[in-house]
């Protein structure tokens, strides 16, 4: 079993939140929500596999994945944990309430990316494969700019090129993780979709400026089915880096079900 790098948040007796970041992130992501917006909170925000600081090693399935998660919260947590999840992120969140539920006490997920289109997976797949890197940090910049990062405050990503772009072998630079984990990654998206145990606190939210959206109508369904007045469901006019577009709406959410 892989042990994944992570980073702790807030003071060690402080309510415990297990933030999972999304495809191609890092742990480290989730560090100005945290130091700014929940710094009474425990965070324990993991590199997941292939990932930043963990193992790049496989297996890259989900079922690795949220094993990896598993052995982190028995390992560092005092007891069942808020799982925030974003993404793919939100997907292992899922996952993990289901195979685990007595780790996690409660859910958010902030844009979760589950059950996607298989055509889609492939042609992201196959664009990941082709161009893993860029000739220069003003690239990588302008690529995150110009798609899910559009509405991120600059800072933000000046932070997120200092933590997490490295220089590539070829003399170029790319993100600090491994491209086949990535690849392979991509496709545990089109899994069918799960929904955590009936009775879970669940808070579903959808970025509204995301078309076609990640979130369907048939997991808002599937959660309501499961979960009836336990489930919360938000929308919020930003783009899909829900927490770093959205720190202080997405804070008060954490608070309502911590």
């Amino acid at each position: 079993m892989h042990e994944l790098n992570f980073t702790a948040y807030g003071p060690a007796d402080g309510p415990e939140i297990l933030a999972i970041h999304g495809m191609t992130g890092h742990g480290a992501r989730w560090a100005h929500l945290a130091e700014n917006h929940l710094g009474d909170a425990r965070i324990l925000a993991p590199d997941l596999i292939g990932h930043g600081r963990s193992p790049w090693t496989p297996p890259w399935d989900i079922v690795a994945q949220v094993e990896g998660l598993a052995s982190l919260v028995r390992r560092e947590a005092r007891g069942p944990v808020l799982v925030l999840g974003h993404s793919y992120g939100g997907a292992l969140a899922l996952h993990l309430a289901q195979a685990h539920p007595e780790l996690v006490r409660a859910v958010v997920l902030l844009d979760p990316a589950i059950e996607l289109d298989a055509a889609d997976l492939l042609e992201v797949a196959g664009l990941t494969a082709k161009f893993p890197d860029y000739t220069d940090a003003e690239e990588a910049k302008s690529e995150k700019i110009n798609g899910a990062w559009a509405d991120v405050p600059v800072e933000l990503l000046e932070q997120e090129v200092t933590d997490h772009l490295i220089s590539a072998d070829n003399g170029r630079v790319t993100w600090r993780i491994s491209t086949p984990a990535i690849v392979a990654s991509w496709g545990e998206l089109v899994r069918p979709l799960v929904v955590p145990p009936a009775g879970t606190p669940t808070v579903l939210v959808q970025a509204m400026r995301v078309q076609p959206p990640y979130v369907s109508e048939e997991f808002k369904t599937a959660l309501r089915e499961r979960l009836g007045d336990h489930l919360s469901v938000v929308e919020l006019d930003c783009d899909h880096m829900v927490a770093q577009a959205k720190p202080a709406e997405v804070a008060e959410l954490v608070r309502r079900v911590l």
